[in-house]
């Protein structure tokens, strides 16, 4: 069979696996192109299949639908994001890891507006594997932060909070006309966070207060403790009561 009839994804044939994942990204690059030149509007199937040297019909074959479509492009954002959000295993300073780990998700989110607006978009997306493994990113930063006796509120707040002011401060400014793109903005909605969920002086010891001194035992339980696991649980309770006593 000569090659102008191989079946492949663009005339009705099936591709082999390695070609089926390189024409899988190329028309998700071709989407997010769309996405970032003309907006969710401009990706259509018709439009993102042309970009992608293909037929619609491969676009359906390959993710169901332009929702399916949309949401492994937002599944390539998250990933390209925790790519980029490297943890430090040993940060001189946690307050400044903290404030890194803010900017580099804000900078990711200016830096891809559209895609970031894709991702961001609907909460269904927080399901992705990718936006979880970002999360658990996030949570590695707030437990050290925790086992130092930095934290002021509890770990599982402290991600939220950590979390909506980055989402927040993006979709802000997005928001915003050009000419009132302040960039004090940015740091007034960090420097408030970092206020929110950190002490001025870390608190470790017990006889300096319960609350400072449950979320550091918390922090450092290991996963391999003795403990049963409703003892576990038990303790978990206890702990987060304390750790909520401010």
């Amino acid at each position: 069979m000569s090659s102008s009839t191989t079946p492949d994804a663009a005339d009705g044939g099936a591709p082999s696996p390695g070609g089926r994942e390189q024409t899988r990204q190329r028309v998700i690059d071709a989407a997010i192109d769309l996405l970032t030149r003309g907006g969710r509007d401009a990706v259509t199937t018709r439009a993102v299949a042309d970009a992608a040297g293909l037929q619609p019909p491969a676009i359906y074959r390959l993710f169901g639908d332009k929702e399916g479509l949309l949401d492994a492009v937002a599944e390539y954002g998250f990933s390209t994001f925790v790519a980029q959000k490297r943890l430090d295993p040993d940060p001189p300073d946690l307050i400044e890891d903290l404030r890194h780990g803010w900017d580099l998700a804000v900078e990711f989110g200016l830096s891809h507006p559209a895609l970031f607006t894709l991702m961001y978009g609907e909460p269904s997306r927080s399901d992705s594997p990718a936006f979880q493994a970002g999360l658990r990113i996030l949570r590695t930063r707030v437990r050290r932060l925790a086992a130092a006796g930095w934290l002021r509120v509890d770990e599982e707040l402290a991600a939220q909070i950590i979390h909506a002011t980055g989402r927040g401060a993006v979709l802000t400014w997005l928001s915003l006309p050009e000419e009132q793109h302040d960039p004090a903005l940015l740091t007034s909605l960090r420097e408030a966070m970092v206020t929110a969920v950190t002490r001025k002086e870390p608190v470790v010891r017990a006889e300096e207060g319960p609350a400072g001194a449950a979320r550091a035992l918390r922090a450092v339980l290991d996963d391999q403790t003795p403990l049963s696991p409703a003892e576990r649980l038990l303790l978990d309770e206890w702990l987060t009561r304390l750790a909520n006593l401010d």
